[in-house]
């Protein structure tokens, strides 16, 4: 009998700030968060993060995570007229 480890995949939000960058993945609950002076450094810590999570949580905690599409759209922001 063979065993295969199987590995779920996560969608990562990085996010570019001025004093560097913070990373998270989309569609688990709870703070699982990285950050770094770089975008890689946020990469791998929020990985490191993630990895720390299901060390304590348990791999099938994240079977309860759910598939989540995610849509970024630029918006103007909009003019109040007719105010003084």
């Amino acid at each position: 009998m063979i065993c295969e480890k199987v590995v779920k995949e996560f969608k990562i939000i990085i996010e570019k700030h001025l004093d560097g960058y913070v990373a998270y993945p989309i569609g688990i609950l709870g703070a699982v968060v990285g950050q770094g002076d770089t975008y890689e450094e946020a990469l791998l810590d929020v990985k490191s993060a993630l990895a720390c999570y299901i060390e304590r949580y348990g791999q099938d905690n994240l079977e309860d995570t759910y598939e989540v599409e995610v849509f970024i759209s630029d918006a103007p922001t909009p003019t109040l007229t007719g105010m003084v």
